[in-house]
């Protein structure tokens, strides 16, 4: 499919603004440089199209340095963090500077261009405090953009409980009591707000993490990918514990030495913390010929990576978060109509449906053989392709979640006018 879909595929109306004053919005994220972060440059997007006067606070990383810019009518601001944290400390100082130059550039951005709306993008569940400060001083309103389930978050990467994950539900509390509405990613995160959350149902918005068209679309394949093997296999997420790549890692193993399969070449797209050592963990396996660990990459490179591919994989371990959480990776394999193999997740297997495969309690094994079957089936994997293409394209793309987005934004507003 070729056709590329654009938010203004939604009725336009004067909902920016009402005469001539304009509705500014700051969207404070933590996690990801903007651009990068796909799904809040589609809402930041989507809002600007609609009128919306839109700034944005996020860090600096790679390919993203510059202190300021406007990129599309988006004013974009970003600050300094030190190197991703290890440990409790390294959190610490982390959280601590980002906090900091959220607050500081939160205080410019309002003196400058002004607000009206905090839109806070977790992780971490800590931006409630610039939100506050501006809440309870200025009037303005605030929104809570569920994007990762902090508590299980921590969980999935510590292995454990304890007294940091009581602070996480108590943080995550106190986010939710101070939203006028929140955004939740999918049911599950939408069932988290109101009963964890304690809030009205009313004011809980479900905006899922969807792919948009008018970035993600198919390139030529690039055969040098597959390093003169037949088949590639690609993924792309962020290099974490909880994404599994490790696991993946012994599902290639499996391949190579116990289904004695050389033509099979592995892709593994995405920067973080894991990444140094998942590189040495594969040299361990003696994979590191059928595996490119590339970092991160611009779209094109990517989406030719991916357009290349074969198969797609989703090797995240299963934890009460993966369960729960909606993978945007899914969203964008099934947009470029690959089929996919992933473990049995909840929501992985509402996105993908028949566009997956999946397979039981994290087994490597099986992991590596439902790789095997789809390689060796073209007309099975084209079906499956077909079938999760036409899923997003009717149902799951962005265009079909922006309006829920200007929803949200809708209610906010009117309980600003009624309180007002």
């Amino acid at each position: 499919m070729s056709t590329l879909f654009h938010d203004d595929g939604v009725a336009r109306h004067d909902q920016a603004g009402v005469g001539s004053v304009r509705r500014r919005v700051l969207i404070i994220v933590e996690n990801l440089p903007v651009p990068f972060d796909a799904r809040v440059w589609s809402e930041a997007s989507t809002l600007a199209r609609h009128g919306y006067e839109v700034s944005v606070i996020c860090p600096k990383g790679p390919g993203a340095t510059a202190s300021f810019e406007i990129i599309e009518g988006i004013a974009v601001y970003r600050h300094w963090l030190p190197g991703e944290g290890r440990g409790v400390l390294g959190y610490l100082a982390e959280y601590s500077a980002a906090l900091f130059w959220e607050f500081v550039l939160s205080l410019k951005i309002l003196t400058t261009r002004g607000f009206d709306v905090v839109h806070a993008c977790n992780p971490p569940d800590l931006i409630f405090v610039v939100g506050a400060f501006h809440k309870f001083l200025f009037g303005k309103s605030f929104i809570f953009d569920h994007h990762d389930i902090s508590p299980e978050l921590y969980e999935a990467k510590f292995g454990r409980r304890g007294l940091l994950w009581q602070v996480m539900v108590l943080l995550e509390r106190i986010t939710f009591a101070l939203s006028d509405v929140s955004i939740a990613t999918n049911q599950s995160y939408r069932t988290i707000a109101i009963e964890r959350g304690r809030m009205n149902p009313d004011h809980v918005f479900v905006v899922r993490s969807a792919p948009n068209l008018s970035r993600v679309r198919s390139f030529p394949p690039d055969p040098a990918w597959k390093r003169g093997r037949k088949f590639l296999v690609g993924y792309v997420g962020v290099i974490a514990r909880q994404e599994g790549i490790d696991l993946l890692l012994e599902s290639i193993r499996h391949i190579r030495r116990i289904r004695n399969r050389d033509d099979v070449q592995f892709v593994i797209v995405g920067g973080g913390r894991e990444l140094e050592e998942l590189k040495k963990l594969a040299m361990a396996f003696e994979l590191d010929e059928l595996v490119t660990f590339t970092g991160r990459v611009d779209d094109a490179t990517l989406f030719t990576i991916l357009s290349t591919a074969d198969v797609c994989v989703n090797p995240d371990r299963p934890s009460s978060m993966n369960d729960k959480s909606t993978m945007h990776k899914i969203m964008e394999y099934m947009a470029l109509g690959k089929p996919i193999v992933q473990f049995d997740l909840t929501e992985g297997r509402f996105s993908a449906g028949e566009a997956s495969l999946y397979v039981q309690n994290a087994d490597t094994a099986e992991f590596g053989d439902k790789i095997l079957e789809l390689v060796d089936d073209p007309v099975r994997r084209d079906a499956m392709g077909a079938f999760g293409q036409k899923r997003i394209y009717d149902e799951l793309a962005w265009h079909h979640e922006s309006t829920k987005l200007l929803g949200a934004y809708e209610k906010v507003f009117k309980l600003k006018e009624k309180c007002g």
